[in-house]
């Protein structure tokens, strides 16, 4: 047969025809590269049953079909090899990925929960070998008691396909607790479902968390405090300004309350100077003078009474007390005040005489009464004023009821209050220093009770107090002390006195007092001139001792004296009035004690009591 030329004009013998194409058949179903394409063509050449023109056609047709199939065959193999090459830079990321990261990192067969691998910065931060890892299940390793305590937990974390824990307690084989963020999750590895557990050691970041949450709490309770504090500096700078202004209001009033007595003190002494005054004027004249001089005492001593209150000197003097005479007495001394306003003033005991002494401080209960009587004279122009007591249980229930002006009811707890008479307004506004009803307040409460006010507005107020009913009268000593009251004058005579006073007024007026019994009377200017004049005058009966002059006071003259002379009688006489000044003086070695201005009455019973026979 003649050749046949093909394209290109690659030429291919006749006689080897049928060869090559069995050889393309052959090559075509054969797949040295993957084993899964084959491309087979069978036909059948019988090259002497066809013309040659027919055989150069199918040839042809064969070598396009080969063409194809090897254009394929380029094509597939080019891709695999760099699809290849891409799978293992991938790899090569991903495990330098895992090596290098700064979070740990478990990865979980799925089905069994065996440890397929671990990156070394777990290893690092619990502190166990790779080894100990590998190929164990999760619940065996220690650390991770906490999350996965059984298998249980372990299908959980399993089945969710993803599982966050945002603070997760582990210990390392150290023994140290860390905090941990724990994070898994399911994907498929070689038609394999693996789980990847990332754990991120949040220790550091806790502690700075909870170092942040002290600080803000602390910032808060700072500010919380400023606030307070801001608050309270408001509350205090407003509460000082109101006591600077009732104190202002005070000291104004106070100088108005001292200055009219004084004025009528004053006034009248200049007018009982005057010629041709009449015996009935002249004793008219000194009747002002004298209700002036006890006015003004009284606003002494109020302030004295305050003043101790305030240093928390003031002292209880528990005795023996007749409620009934206390009332009755007030009642007397009151009387002829209320008459002259065209009132009428009433009073009534509750109790017999002998059920109606108690244990507590008589000068204390005078007063709170006499300040409660006072007020409801001085705020009240017409109608009752009525006081007395009732028993109710273990307490004496005292009151003063008046239809006077009454109190509003946003006063009526600041009316107990240090100064508030001064502030109030000109038509309530009264006679007196404003510091009676915070003196008896005080009083009350020292004795054990509690004092309240009942009042409307232009209907009248009652003042209500209570105190103990606790004790058993000492009917020994209220006895005695009445007998020398009434008998001891007369008994008394022939003493020599010593008077210690550097005042001349003062001295004047004691040398008058005691001069129906003495004998003899000495004088000393100061505590040194009483010293010697005793040491002089071994036989003097008497002292009255003036506690503050020159030279040498009467606590360290009264000292001196008692080193030689332990029998005279020393009474000690001050005008501090303060609370201790008593028990200085007695610790100085006087026999007793008196505050000026000296009462003539108190006087004498103090020297009927060492001197009586």
């Amino acid at each position: 047969m003649d050749d046949i030329i093909l394209n290109n004009n690659y030429v291919i013998p006749t006689i080897n025809i049928k060869l090559t194409f069995i050889n393309v058949i052959a090559n075509a179903k054969k797949d040295t590269l993957t084993g899964r394409s084959t491309f087979e063509t069978s036909f059948d050449m019988e090259i002497q049953d066809k013309t040659k023109e027919e055989l150069i056609i199918e040839l042809r047709e064969l070598h396009q079909k080969l063409n194809s199939l090897l254009k394929l065959h380029y094509t597939y193999n080019a891709e695999r090899k760099l699809a290849v090459e891409k799978l293992t830079a991938s790899e090569s990321r991903y495990r330098r990925l895992f090596e290098s990261a700064k979070d740990g990192i478990l990865i979980l067969d799925a089905e069994t929960g065996m440890i397929k691998d671990v990156n070394p910065f777990l290893v690092k931060m619990l502190g166990y070998t790779k080894e100990q890892f590998i190929e164990k299940e999760i619940w065996e390793i220690g650390f991770f008691k906490d999350i996965a305590a059984n298998k249980d937990k372990f299908f959980e974390l399993k089945q969710k396909e993803y599982v966050r824990y945002e603070d997760l307690p582990l210990e390392t084989t150290e023994g140290r607790k860390i905090n941990v963020e724990f994070v898994s999750n399911v994907y498929s590895e070689d038609h394999h479902d693996v789980i990847q557990c990332n754990i991120r050691d949040i220790t550091e970041r806790k502690q700075a968390e909870q170092v942040q949450i002290i600080a803000n709490k602390e910032i808060a309770f700072q500010n919380e405090e400023k606030e307070k504090r801001a608050i309270e500096l408001v509350i205090a700078k407003e509460h000082a300004e109101q006591s600077d202004r009732l104190k202002s209001a005070f000291l104004a009033n106070m100088s108005h309350e001292i200055r009219t007595p004084m004025n009528g003190i004053l006034g009248f002494s200049e007018l009982l100077k005057e010629p041709g005054l009449t015996g009935e004027k002249q004793q008219e004249y000194i009747r002002i003078i004298e209700k002036s001089g006890a006015r003004m005492l009284n606003i002494i001593n109020n302030i004295v009474d305050i003043s101790k209150i305030e240093a928390n000197q003031m002292n209880v003097d528990i005795k023996d007390c007749n409620i009934n005479e206390k009332v009755e007495f007030i009642y007397i001394f009151f009387k002829p005040q209320v008459e002259e306003k065209g009132m009428q003033l009433i009073y009534k005991n509750s109790l017999p005489i002998n059920e109606a002494i108690i244990r507590s401080d008589n000068e204390k209960i005078y007063s709170i009464l006499t300040n409660l009587v006072k007020n409801a004279i001085n705020y009240s122009k017409v109608g009752t004023i009525e006081f007395g007591y009732i028993k109710r249980g273990e307490n004496l229930e005292f009151y003063v009821k008046d239809t006077g002006i009454g109190i509003s009811k946003d006063r009526q707890s600041a009316i107990f209050e240090r100064f508030i008479q001064a502030d109030i307004s000109d038509k309530m506004a009264r006679q007196g220093a404003g510091l009676g009803l915070s003196i008896s307040k005080a009083y009350v409460e020292m004795l054990g009770g509690k004092i309240w006010v009942e009042s409307e507005e232009g209907i009248g107020s009652t003042f209500y107090f209570t105190l103990p009913y606790n004790a058993e009268p000492d009917k020994k000593k209220a006895v005695e002390k009445v007998v020398l009251v009434q008998n001891g004058e007369n008994q008394i005579k022939d003493l020599k006195i010593l008077i210690a006073e550097d005042d001349k007024t003062s001295e004047m007026l004691i040398t008058i007092d005691v001069g129906k019994f003495s004998k003899e009377i000495l004088k000393a200017r100061n505590g040194f001139e009483a010293v010697e004049v005793c040491r002089n005058n071994p036989d003097t009966d008497l002292i009255l001792m003036d506690i503050q002059m020159p030279v040498m006071n009467g606590h360290e003259a009264t000292r001196q004296i008692r080193q030689f002379n332990k029998d005279v009688v020393i009474i000690a006489q001050t005008a501090f009035g303060l609370s201790g000044d008593r028990e200085k003086t007695i610790e100085a070695g006087c026999n007793d004690y008196i505050s000026k201005p000296i009462n003539k009455n108190e006087l004498l019973s103090l020297i009927q009591k060492y001197f009586t026979k």
